[in-house]
């Protein structure tokens, strides 16, 4: 018998794709493999995505607010969407609960999906619930939709693209330590009030509230751009461009430099003895987009405060590297978070 922990999550769903049996509905554009499934749906195609949170995996109650959770649930699920170049629609949840919860505990949860369905303009339309030996389970499929002139794959880059990030990276990662730090002292004295000063708050909210980033699916259908590849960043900036590169079959550069980091998370990856750049490649969850254009459609971009060029693909596939100012270059490796590892 294999062990899990021997091919990772990665690993397992590659094995469940290539055992999956090819869609016999004509329906059905793409399957696994992507950010998102793809239909045939009138003028547009439909998106279908899913994503699932576990207590104890994906968050820790002892400092994960139900409402901050709740509203979490959504975002992840719609940045799946925006990662298609589409728009959400609708949601389902469905939610696995223990005895220790009580009602104004999930009131509370859904006060926090409702307050993303809000900033999404997305409808919950259904869900299911069910008892949980492990604590709270939140599943939630979301479903949108895409022009077809404009639905953006991982596998469609190609070598000379600009490689670009919306935002900044890593800050959901030292957000975490913050929030897990905090937690240790807290369980080594509980009359310790938690010390997350106001020039912290910018960590702590991009961990426990994030936010999927819809309004650069807008921007670039204002601009007239659409990516030649895309995929939302919620492993770490190293794997989902070893993502796009694999199915593209492609390499890459990316320069340490241009990487964006906000101050806040050079302050505290400092503090924590961490590199700043480390925990923008492999920190995770910080639902921004990672996207390639073509250099003559970068131009469109290159004002856009929101957007950053990292860095070129390239047409040696084997080449994945990150290069330095002072010319080294380091290849790239995947060693973001892993859920089955973990």
């Amino acid at each position: 018998m294999t062990d899990l922990n021997t091919i990772g999550e990665l690993g397992l769903i590659e094995r469940i794709r290539q055992a999956t049996p090819t869609p016999t509905h004509a329906e059905t554009i793409r399957g696994i493999g992507d950010d998102a499934a793809v239909f045939e749906w009138g003028n547009d195609y439909g998106l279908l995505a899913t994503d699932m949170l576990v207590e104890g995996i994906h968050f820790d109650l002892m400092y994960v607010p139900l409402k901050h959770l709740g509203y979490k649930a959504v975002a992840v699920n719609v940045s799946d969407i925006a990662a298609m170049n589409g728009l959400p629609l609708q949601i389902t949840v469905n939610i696995g609960l223990s005895s220790r919860f009580t009602v104004e505990a999930v009131e509370e949860l859904y006060a926090g999906i409702r307050a993303a369905c809000q900033a999404y303009n997305v409808d919950l339309v259904g869900g299911d619930t069910t008892s949980s030996r492990s604590g709270l389970i939140i599943s939630i499929s979301v479903l949108g939709k895409v022009p077809k002139a404009l639905i953006t794959y991982r596998n469609t880059a190609q070598p000379n693209d600009v490689l670009c990030v919306t935002g900044d990276l890593g800050a959901a990662y030292l957000g975490l330590q913050l929030l897990e730090r905090e937690k240790q002292v807290f369980l080594a004295d509980p009359s310790m009030q938690p010390n997350l000063s106001e020039e912290r708050s910018y960590l702590v909210q991009r961990q426990l509230r994030p936010e999927a980033r819809t309004d650069i699916v807008h921007e670039l259908r204002d601009l007239g751009v659409r990516p030649t590849a895309m995929i939302d960043i919620s492993d770490g900036l190293a794997s989902e461009l070893l993502h796009i590169c694999h199915q593209s079959g492609t390499g890459a550069v990316i320069f340490d430099e241009n990487i964006p980091i906000d101050d806040q998370t050079y302050l505290t990856a400092d503090e924590f003895m961490l590199s700043p750049v480390t925990a923008a490649l492999n920190g995770g969850e910080d639902y921004e987009l990672l996207f390639t254009v073509r250099p003559q459609e970068f131009d469109k971009l290159a004002a856009n405060a929101h957007i950053t060029a990292i860095g070129y693909l390239t047409n040696d596939p084997k080449q994945i590297v990150l290069a330095t100012k002072a010319g080294q270059q380091t290849p790239i490796r995947a060693q973001g978070w892993e859920s089955i590892k973990a």
